[in-house]
This record gives C-alpha cells, sequence and structure tokens, in this order.
C-alpha cells in the first residue's frame, strides 16, 4: 500500500522539473511583455480599470479614452509635451534619474533615515525611482507587500535593461495617475490648464510634479498653501540643475 501511494507522488525531479519549466515560462512573458511596451503604449494599466471600476456614478469619469480632449489617458511621447514636463518630475521626484541604474541607493538610504526619525505626525517620505514607479505603475497592482516590491524590483530592473531613459520618461508621463482618474500629463494638462501638454509653462509643469505625489489630496485646478509651497520647491529645484538643457539627452 505504502508503496502504490508513493508511486503516485511526483518525484522530486519531476517536481524541480515542472518549476524550472514554469519559472522559465513567466521570465519569458515578462520580457515579451516589457519589449512589447517598449515601442507599444499600453491601453490601460491595473489602477486605471481599478480606479475605473470603483468610480462612482456621475463621477465623470469618461472611461480610458484616446485622442480625446476630455480622455481620462492619452499615451505622450516626448515631442509631444514640454521640455518643462520633464524637468519638473525629474526635480520633484528623482533627480539622479539620468545617472542611476532604476535605483538610488542614496536617495533610499536617505528615505530611511528621514523616516525612522520623523516626528508624529509627519507623512512618509519614498525613495523610490521615477524608474521604480514606472515598473509599479504599468506592470503591477498596488498595495504594500513584499511580494509587490521584489516584483517591483524586478520588473524596474527589466525595464532599465530593455527600455531607455527616454521611453521610462514618455511611461511615467503617461500613465501617471495626476488627479483623480486623471492619468498622464495630457490629460492633466487638458483638465487644469485647458490646454496641451506642449503649451504648459515652467511654473504650471511645477505645480503638476508637486501635487503628483498625492494627486487625490493636493488639485493642480484649486491649489492650497501646500501645493503652492511645493510648486515654488520644484521651481527652485528645477533652476538648481540648469533648467530644460538638464534633461536634454532625454529630448533628442
Amino acid at each position: 500500500m505504502a508503496q502504490s501511494v508513493q508511486t503516485l507522488l511526483p518525484s522530486w525531479r519531476t517536481v524541480l522539473r515542472v518549476s524550472l519549466q514554469t519559472a522559465a515560462a513567466l521570465f519569458l512573458l515578462s520580457v515579451v511583455w516589457v519589449l512589447l511596451y517598449r515601442w507599444v503604449p499600453p491601453p490601460a494599466t491595473w489602477l486605471m480599470l481599478d480606479r475605473r471600476a470603483h468610480a462612482p456614478v456621475g463621477h465623470g469619469y469618461y472611461g480610458i479614452q484616446a485622442d480625446s480632449r476630455h480622455a481620462n489617458y492619452r499615451f505622450c511621447t516626448l515631442d509631444e509635451v514640454s521640455p518643462s514636463i520633464p524637468l519638473a518630475m525629474v526635480a520633484a521626484e528623482d533627480q539622479r534619474f539620468l545617472i542611476h541604474h532604476g535605483f538610488d541607493m542614496d536617495g533610499m538610504w536617505q528615505a530611511a533615515k528621514y523616516n525612522w526619525n520623523r516626528g508624529e505626525g509627519k507623512p512618509v517620505r519614498g525613495g523610490s525611482t521615477i524608474s521604480q514607479q514606472v515598473a509599479k505603475n504599468v506592470f503591477l497592482w498596488q498595495g504594500r507587500s513584499y511580494v509587490r516590491k521584489a516584483a517591483e524590483a524586478y520588473f524596474t530592473m527589466l525595464i532599465e535593461a530593455l527600455w531607455s531613459k527616454r521611453r521610462i520618461m514618455e511611461m511615467y508621463l503617461s500613465v501617471a495617475e495626476m488627479g483623480d482618474c486623471t492619468f498622464g500629463v495630457e490629460a492633466a494638462s487638458q483638465r487644469y490648464f485647458h490646454k496641451p501638454a506642449r503649451d504648459v509653462s515652467a511654473p504650471e509643469a511645477a505645480l503638476l510634479a508637486g501635487v503628483l505625489p498625492n494627486p487625490l489630496r493636493f488639485r493642480a485646478s484649486q491649489p492650497g498653501p501646500q501645493a503652492r509651497a511645493k510648486q515654488l520647491r520644484v521651481l527652485r529645484h528645477m533652476r538648481a540643475l540648469g533648467g530644460t538643457a538638464y534633461v536634454a539627452t532625454l529630448l533628442k
């Protein structure tokens, strides 16, 4: 009886072979997925679908559309946006974006020290780079877990290896939520400034970048004192970096 039960169970070699085959298939699938988005805009992201599913009736959510003045999501290349916008995002979110390989270890360390010593009531400071945010926004679900963080690190390495910095920035500017159910700089520019992203000024770009960490709390259309303070801080960083010449390599 024991021998017959043993013969029904898969051997460790079979389990190992199936596990390796599964891992190889998942790896190849992820590489193909990332390579596809190197040239093709994503039709939607998990966050877009989730926000659409939970948008209340009468919310004004127009759906995931393209080529519409009222679209909530429209993919843009860097040729279609003002040079001040990528500069503002780098100044606000990731000033070492052009030189790191997906992870800013110094920034992560500084954020960890700040969070450890922060006073009660002060917000947690994130250490994610633009590349990490793209990996999370484009390929993964929202939430906080070690599994998601590991997947985020994996996809960050993939996009850094398979995409250019220009493509990473294009993806970031196109899929980041910049307001309630408003994704990307084109939709945000049309909604808040009533003009295309290519015509956005430096102060407007700084305002978009300033509200980006918490677009559901801060609004570019009705900026309060905190949003204005962040806007001024981003503008100072933009000037300190040397203006749009700093992101000239992205715009070529």
